[in-house]
């Protein structure tokens, strides 16, 4: 066990790190996630694929969901080289989406011809789309595609039959039409940013339709930074109108942790991974950052540091986009205490490769460093 003078200075350097990187504020953190791209706005990622430029160093396709349901959270797209992920982006708000040398997982020197650099990596690899619930196609990558055909199709998107959860609710087939013209109606505005008429559309749908889970659920994405509570109510009446949709319990999970409430984080991630075992990122990280929080607390023993390495570890194999900040950092938080430095250094270091260089990488550095010397001290 390291003594408590070295735990505690390390607690302090390195679990500041990991709110600062979270982006904690005096309400609590705010958690960067692929549902907002952005976290505290949900309209902050981009809408239109046509709008980025695309140039000789990227391809662009499309994604097709079977029933045609109108999308309103980026779906996260993978290409996978030799079983590994070696790039992630994510849909617009038409189901578009770009595959370009920037958004490579460190694969690619950004310097020199990104076309060639795509080409060399990437060819042969495929691209599917990540959607709870629902069996992506797959799109190969080969050399045509690099020179003569940027636009590589459209990956279809179709609901598992049995599926145990689902990142869209099936309660949207029985809903009727005019709380469905609402909704249409209200996805309408949140494209032109105008949340007000947002809730007010959402507000009249779910009054029209009590069941109508997406739209409830959505209701709750407006109030979720203003009025958490309210949000919280209508998460969970999203999840009464259909219990196997995952995505409110994840937003249940995430306010609590905003909150800082380490007892309902646990309570909350363990009911959503009983409904989902794969579990997204934000849930397997707020599962993590509970345990942990528990175990320095007292409320739970040292030993169940291991489970919130594992929670840690499924959150960091999840995202490889690292779209949820910090998640590396509270990893090696995790082996540090638990003594193991060499592979806490390694995370940092890792991290290296994709923080924003300045405050953000110093702070990387600082925090390996003291690492080193906690190292060196445990050895002698």
């Amino acid at each position: 066990m390291a003594t408590k003078s070295s735990v505690s200075v390390l607690f302090l350097i390195l679990f500041g790190a990991c709110l600062t990187a979270l982006g904690q504020t005096s309400s609590g953190p705010v958690i960067n996630h692929p549902d907002s791209m952005q976290g505290s706005n949900i309209y902050n990622y981009y809408t239109d694929t046509g709008g980025q430029g695309i140039n000789g160093g990227s391809l662009i396709g499309k994604v097709a969901i079977a029933g045609d349901p109108l999308l309103w959270d980026p779906i996260p797209i993978h290409v996978t080289c030799l079983g590994k992920v070696a790039l992630t982006s994510y849909t617009d708000g038409k189901g578009g989406f770009v595959l370009s040398a920037t958004n490579v997982n460190g694969a690619l020197s950004l310097q020199g011809d990104s076309k060639r650099q795509m080409e060399t990596h990437l060819e042969g690899c495929s691209v599917t789309a990540s959607l709870t619930g629902f069996t992506s196609s797959s799109i190969t990558l080969t050399n045509r595609n690099f020179r003569d055909a940027a636009d590589i199709g459209t990956i279809a998107l179709t609901r598992e039959a049995g599926a145990r959860s689902t990142a869209l609710s099936t309660s949207t087939e029985g809903i009727s039409p005019k709380a469905l013209k609402l909704y249409e109606k209200a996805r309408d505005d949140w494209q032109a940013q105008n949340p007000d008429n947002v809730q007010s559309n959402l507000s009249e749908a779910v009054a029209i339709d009590p069941g109508f889970a997406e739209a409830w659920y959505q209701l709750g994405r407006q109030k979720a930074q203003i009025e958490p509570e309210e949000a919280r109510k209508d998460f969970e009446k999203a999840i009464a109108a259909d219990p196997k949709f995952i995505r409110p319990y994840e937003q249940i999970v995430l306010l609590d942790l905003r909150q800082t409430k380490w007892k309902e984080v646990l309570s909350d991630a363990a009911t959503a991974l009983k409904v989902d075992p794969h579990g997204t990122p934000q849930i397997w990280y707020a599962y993590a950052e509970g345990i942990f929080q528990a175990c320095v607390s007292g409320a739970l023993p040292e030993t169940k540091l291991q489970v919130a390495e594992t929670s840690a570890t499924n959150a960091l194999h999840l995202d490889p986009a690292h779209s949820v900040a910090g998640t590396e950092q509270l990893l090696a938080l995790i082996l540090a205490r638990e003594k193991n430095y060499p592979a806490a250094i390694e995370h940092l270091r890792n991290c290296l490769t994709y923080v924003n260089k300045g405050e953000d990488a110093d702070l990387v550095k600082q925090q390996i460093a003291k690492l080193e010397k906690l190292q060196t001290g445990d050895q002698k």
